[in-house]
């Protein structure tokens, strides 16, 4: 039995495809910039947001491990009757020192003395400089380093030699080792100037004389006001519970211990939180551009009518249609989503290079911002292409 054969319309290609829906954008590109800009700006804003806030969060999260966690304050409690400091034992450092698992060991211990730049400038006028004793291994301790000179040692913590903190020498004008500080009656020779101490900031004010020159000549009375020491990592919990009945075993609760990373770890564990308001903003504008892609593709569809018409008369099927425009939303945004991920990443570049961070951007951010273009091309090209696909070969060619 003969019949009619039957006919099955064309396939299209993934190429096909591709080429059909860039058709109309290649022939109206001022309207492709206009349309993909909304999606540029809110991809470009959302990249930039979670950028800045990798960059600030790694240039924390480097500063904590140049730093380290493991380094523990112990500090005077406060008498519970007198509300004052009470004085830790002499020998808190030694003390500190002997528990195991403990590293090193610095203490300071605050001077009743006054720094000033010569004797003509009266001792009311402080600068908020404060005069500490400082023992040799607090440096270390710390972990700091020197802008310039070098620290106290054995030897020169006996003579009338200081250490000043940044701030301290920006207050009182001094810029290299060598010069000369008042302090109670004599003059002090700068040995160096510290480099900033995140962990120990109130050091950045203080200058640091030796131990044996504060209590020789200074009225020093020997008692630390604040112990400095470094465990290893696995050993911290064990000795912050250790410290206060090793330096006070008959009052404990009179020693306070603190961990002066604790801020920058909260900090940097927190980044970013106050950038869930951008984000929301980004994600607005990004809806925004949705909209203007999706007004764009219905004005391409009435203007494109003819078109439609002819390729439905010479066999295009409904589904051909729909994935046509499907495919051009989809090119619009997706050259939209490349524009902003490409303008986030090099507002994120500018910012770090000017702060002096390190430049990241997390690959989820890039890959979440530009699969968010697409499901918004996706959704804003639907509408348009259903209706493109019911139009009636007839009618359309009619009306053009």
């Amino acid at each position: 039995m003969s019949g009619r054969p039957v006919l099955r319309p064309a396939r299209l290609g993934p190429r096909d495809v591709l080429h059909t829906g860039a058709a109309g954008m290649r022939s109206r590109p001022l309207r492709v910039v206009l349309s993909a800009l909304g999606i540029a700006i809110g991809i470009a804003t959302m990249i930039a947001v979670v950028g800045i806030s990798a960059s600030s969060k790694e240039q924390l999260l480097r500063e904590l491990d140049k730093l380290g966690t493991n380094m523990l304050v112990v500090t005077p409690g406060m008498d519970l009757l007198t509300g004052k400091p009470v004085p830790m034992a002499k020998d808190a450092a030694g003390r500190v020192a002997r528990i195991s698992g403990v590293e090193h060991v610095g203490a300071t211990g605050s001077v009743p003395a006054t720094v000033r730049r010569s004797e003509k400038i009266p001792d009311t006028i402080t600068g908020g400089i404060q005069v500490q004793a400082a023992t040799d291994e607090l440096l270390t301790t710390l972990r700091g380093t020197m802008r310039s000179g070098t620290f106290l040692n054995s030897a020169t913590g006996k003579y009338p030699s200081v250490v000043l903190g940044d701030v301290a020498a920006g207050r009182l004008g001094i810029t290299s080792p060598g010069q000369q500080v008042f302090i109670n009656g004599q003059y002090f020779t700068v040995l160096g100037i510290l480099d900033p101490l995140p962990l120990a900031p109130d050091i950045a004010r203080s200058a640091l004389v030796g131990w044996d020159v504060a209590t020789g000549r200074l009225g020093f009375d020997g008692h630390p006001t604040a112990v400095y020491e470094r465990s290893a990592d696995a050993s911290v919990d064990r000795v912050h519970d250790l410290i206060p009945r090793t330096v006070s075993p008959q009052t404990p609760r009179d020693v306070g211990v603190s961990d002066p990373s604790a801020g920058l770890q909260a900090k940097a564990a927190t980044e970013g939180a106050f950038s869930s308001l951008l984000l929301g903003l980004g994600g607005v504008a990004l809806l925004v551009g949705g909209v203007g892609v999706a007004n764009t593709m219905i004005i391409s569809v009435l203007e494109r009518r003819y078109e439609i018409g002819l390729r439905r008369s010479i066999g295009a099927t409904r589904g051909q249609i729909r994935g046509q425009f499907v495919t051009e939303s989809l090119l619009l945004s997706g050259l939209g989503g490349a524009a902003g991920i490409v303008l986030g990443a090099a507002a994120t570049a500018v910012y770090s290079v000017s702060s002096g961070i390190p430049w990241v951007i997390p690959a989820w951010a890039v890959a979440g911002g530009f699969g968010a273009t697409l499901v918004i091309g996706t959704v804003a090209g639907l509408y348009p292409a259903v209706r493109a696909s019911r139009l009636s070969p007839t009618l359309a060619l009619h009306s053009a």
